[in-house]
């Protein structure tokens, strides 16, 4: 069955355009430039809508569409304005059971293996909502910081050059939403599961 946007209300549709908008506003501090790269990426998902074919949910398509916008546009950005490079070296982090030892969010060590069963997708999609909720209620620059680094995979010059952080500031940053992020997450539902 070919996807068509006639087979979703535009309710859904706006719904999902007011998620996108909230993403990309928090990601690129300009809710202007968050309206283009969202009315881009609808554009794109509209032109290409015969390449959906239904394995993902419409949500996460559009938010992959709407994931390399941003990326194109942080890289052009970076690209087209003269920053010097800030990178002092190694980070030295405590680790922690969310994250490996380079201070990446680690998505796979500690995924339950039940989760490739079809019957578990249920219990897989409750702990993302948890995250996401999590995640929102860190402060807008560490969950900025932190998608950038975990969502975006961007390496820390990237993330320095784009919000103006040195090295060490954004270490902290992105240590203390790891920290928030464990204790939320400890809290709402690995101690709920027990």
């Amino acid at each position: 069955m070919q996807f068509s946007f006639k087979n979703i209300s535009s309710q859904q549709i706006q719904t999902i355009r007011q998620q996108m908008l909230k993403f990309a506003v928090l990601q690129l501090r300009d809710e202007d430039l968050a309206e283009d790269v969202v009315q881009e990426a609808l554009t794109k998902a509209y032109q290409h809508a015969d390449s959906f074919r239904g394995a993902a949910a419409l949500k996460t398509w559009f938010f992959a569409i709407l994931k390399n916008q941003i990326i194109d546009l942080l890289n052009y950005r970076r690209r087209t304005v003269t920053v010097s490079e800030v990178y002092d070296g190694d980070e030295d982090e405590d680790p922690n059971v969310f994250f490996d030892q380079t201070g990446h969010w680690d998505r796979n060590s500690f995924l339950p293996t039940a989760w490739q069963e079809p019957s578990e997708q249920v219990y897989k999609k409750e702990f993302w909502v948890i995250f996401e909720a999590c995640l929102e209620h860190l402060p807008a620059q560490q969950a900025r910081v932190f998608m950038m680094r975990e969502y975006f995979e961007m390496k820390s010059e990237q993330i320095c050059q784009e919000c103006d952080l040195s090295t060490s500031n954004l270490h902290v940053l992105l240590y203390r939403a790891r920290l928030q992020l464990q204790a939320c997450l400890t809290r709402n539902w690995f101690d709920n599961k027990k």
